[in-house]
Order: C-alpha cells, then structure tokens, then sequence
C-alpha cells in the first residue's frame, strides 16, 4: 500500500516555527558537530540515489560530475566546517579607542536566525546543502526552496534533509516559480539566491521589502584571456575541461575566450582534439552530459541559429555516423568563431556547450574588452609571464580567478565564493560562509572604574580640558 503525499509545506508557517525554535533554543558546538556529522553521513548513504535521480533530471548525468560537483563539494564543506568550527565560534578580542580605556571589547558571532536558501537545477543537490552546511555552523535555522526544474533530485533533498534535521531545524518547501516569490518575499533573517541575473533582480526586489539581507550568487559572463606565447594546446586542453563539465551547465564556465588572433584557429582545432579524446563518442556516451530540459536545450539551439544568421562560421564536434537520440536534449560540443558583439550568444550567460572564441591583436585591448563589460564571477587567465599576470590582476575586479585552468577554484573550501555587482555580491563556503549567517557582534565590557563622568555635561573643567586634548 502506498504511503499518502505529505501535506505542502507553507512556506509562512514554515517560518513562524522556525523562527519561534530559534529563539528558544540556539545549538551549541556539540549540537553543530552532531548535525554536521549526521548530515555527512545521510549525503554518503544517498550518493547512489543522487546519481541516478540527477541523471532521470537531466536526461543523462555523467555520474562522475555528479558525485565531484554535487557530493564532494558537499562533503569536502562538511569536513572544514567542523575541523574549524570551534575556532570560528570563539570570540574575538577586540581593540578599543584610548578614551574608552580600561574598558575592554569582545566580537561574538552569533546566529541570524533563520536562513532562506534558493536553489537551481544545475548542481540542485550541492547548491542546496553547501548553503545549509555554512548555516547550520553558524547556529541557525533554514529554509529550502529546491528548484522545480529538477523534481526527482529536489525530493531527495527533502528525504534527506527530513532524516537528519527536526521539522524546527530545517524546512523544505517544494512549488513552482509562484511559491518561489512567495519564499522570497518572507522576513528571512537572511537569504541566498543562486540562479541568473535576471531573476535575481526579482528576488532583491522582494527582499527589499523587508530588509533582507542578501547573498546573490549570479554568473553572468566568464572570460577566459589567452596571453601570447602560451601554449594554445594546454589552455584548450584547461578550457574544455571546465566547458564541458555538466555540458557547460555552470555559473562559472568559461563563457568566451579572448584568443590572439593568429592563434585562434589553432586554439579550435586543439579544443576539438580534446573533446574527441574526452569523448570518442557523443550519442551513447554516458559520460557527455545533456541539456537539462528542451526549454533550455532550445534556448541555445535559438542562440546558435542567431549567431549562424549574422555570419559566424561555427565548428562542432560529432563523429561521423552519429545522431542525437530523439527524446534526449544533448548539444554536442561547439566553437563560434568571432561572433559579433550584439549577438546573443555574446549578450546573454550561455550556461551550455558552446563557447564563443574572440580573437585580439593586443593584449592591453584583450583586457580592456574584459574590463569594459560587467564584473564577472569568474575570469581565467593564461599566462606564463609572472608580472603581466600580476599587472592584470592588479586591474581586474571579479568573483574569483583561477590562472592556468579553469573551475577548479570553485569547490576550494577556504576560497570565499560570490560575484560582484550582476554576477552577485555577498559570499559563503567555508569560514566565509560561517561569518555571512553570522553577526560579528562588538560587545563592551565597562570597567567598574573609569573616566566617563568626565564627560558628562556640564563642559567644563577637567572633562573641557580633556576633549580639547583628545581632539588636538
């Protein structure tokens, strides 16, 4: 007999007990640990699942990018959380001014309280529970909003986080894009959105109502610059890798790549060459990951066809004698060479397989194209040349950087991770994240003797003499 559909979770009822457990009760070291513990141990138990239910999503998942961009990254926030945690937790002396003295100052971090989590489809499990991970060290309570885009994932969110948290610890509210702004709109004490920019800006706008703090974590597009004289072979072999990973389904992929211009053919034959080793097969590959839906799978096929309208020679990699499965969204990997600025595919975050290859002539150029367009949350850079490649991080502004390849900074649990401006603001993962769901709160400590009645009114005499000195 099949067990009955538990009831919806509402999301405002969600958060009234939350927020009435919160003040209650606020979890000490111990009870962080345990959680933390337990929570590592149902993301171990589950990673079968996770596989294949992110793969039913997608369509096809290549297990091996499940289990290293969802579970690792997870597991990996787990294991820094409670290797630092009581470090994190101890409060901090804190200097106080001259005039004050004896007086002595404290920071303790305390919990926010309860923490909204907003998630996409593209890493569904991870971007759900590496949020959760810094929160609940922090001390506080959450709620999760998984995306509606990868149902079977979503509810394996939900089985696990019911099995290691109370209903008073942790909330998971399932619904499409209306309950999504109505999550949004909730009085959370703090709340993090990862997904586009443009829905971003709907989400500021719904926190703005009640004065939620925020963390976006956006994307937006991702420049890779290809210094001269670096090996073309090793960037394209580096830029493949973080491309193709989850079919480019990244915030932070490569988007372009800004590639001398007498080099730029070389760089497409040697990017191909590298998918046909990855993949010697498109079609049957499991480890090619498809399009996680056909809304999103046309989208970019529209966007390819645009670029092909306004001239730009495309080359893509399918071996001879291959054809796409019906019923399964899979974009084989493809270049577009130089297409023109007001394409879309140089407008709009691609989040796919294609990638757009810009050529330049002078590398100050290169960089001044990077620079005039928004902040990205990734840039990429290769290069050999030590002092040109401190002169460009000297001028570049972005999310994070990574020199000589490409992804990989992501998952780096001492790395703060957000965007700036469009590609996000605020940060979390690791020890960053602890203090984003955190209040550093300055606390004084009065000495039972001190100066203080000298600066009491009336303004004369020695507390007059005083602040003439103090303020000399």
């Amino acid at each position: 007999m099949s067990q009955p559909t538990p009831p919806a979770i509402e999301p405002a009822a969600a958060l009234k007990r939350l927020r009435a457990a919160h003040r209650a009760h606020i979890p000490d070291y111990a009870e962080r640990m345990a959680l933390l513990d337990r929570l590592g141990e149902a993301v171990r138990r589950c990673k079968d699942e996770l596989v294949a239910a992110a793969s039913a999503d997608y369509g096809r998942r290549a297990a091996f990018e499940t289990l290293a961009g969802d579970v690792m990254v997870v597991l990996d926030e787990i294991t820094h959380a409670r290797k630092h945690l009581r470090s994190w937790m101890k409060p901090r002396r804190a200097p106080v001014n001259f005039a004050a003295l004896p007086a002595r100052g404290q920071l303790r971090y305390v919990p926010l309280g309860v923490i909204g989590i907003m998630v996409p489809w593209n890493y569904p499990f991870m971007l759900a529970l590496a949020p959760l991970v810094n929160a609940i060290a922090a001390g506080n309570r959450a709620m999760i909003k998984p995306s509606e885009f990868s149902p079977r994932t979503s509810a394996l969110v939900e089985r696990v986080v019911g099995e290691v948290f109370t209903p008073d610890q942790v909330a998971v509210v399932q619904g499409d894009a209306a309950v999504a702004a109505q999550f949004a709109a909730l009085p959370f004490d703090h709340l993090i959105f990862t997904g586009s920019t443009v829905v971003g800006r709907k989400v500021m706008a719904a926190a703005a109502a009640n004065l939620t703090p925020l963390t976006l974590e956006l994307g937006g597009k991702s420049p890779a610059l290809i210094a001269p004289g670096f090996s073309i072979k090793r960037a394209a072999e580096r830029i493949a890798f973080g491309k193709c990973f989850n079919a480019g389904q990244s915030c932070v992929a490569p988007d372009y790549v800004l590639v001398p211009r007498a080099q730029r053919d070389a760089f497409a034959d040697a990017y191909l060459a590298s998918m046909q080793q990855r993949y010697p097969t498109i079609a049957d590959n499991p480890d090619y990951t498809a399009i996680v839906d056909a809304r999103q799978a046309g989208r970019l096929r529209d966007w390819l066809e645009d670029a092909r309208r306004r001239g730009t020679q495309v080359r893509q990699y399918l071996p001879a004698g291959e054809t796409i499965p019906a019923g399964l969204e899979l974009i084989p990997p493809t270049l577009l060479l130089d297409p023109p600025d007001d394409a879309i595919v140089m407008q709009q975050e691609i989040f796919g397989p294609l990638l757009s290859l810009k050529s330049y002539d002078h590398y100050d150029d290169a960089l001044a194209y990077v620079l005039d367009r928004d902040k990205p949350l990734a840039f990429y850079t290769f290069d050999d040349d030590s002092a040109r490649i401190e002169a460009t991080l000297e001028r570049v502004c972005a999310g994070m950087v990574c020199v000589n390849d490409s992804l990989i900074q992501f998952g780096q649990t001492g790395f703060p991770v957000g965007g700036v401006g469009p590609s996000g603001m605020g940060h979390y993962h690791g020890h960053a994240g602890f203090m984003t769901f955190s209040k550093a709160m300055p606390v004084l400590y009065q000495s039972r003797w001190n100066g203080m009645k000298l600066l009491d009114p009336p303004y004369t005499g020695w507390g007059k003499r005083l602040m003439d000195w103090l303020t000399r």
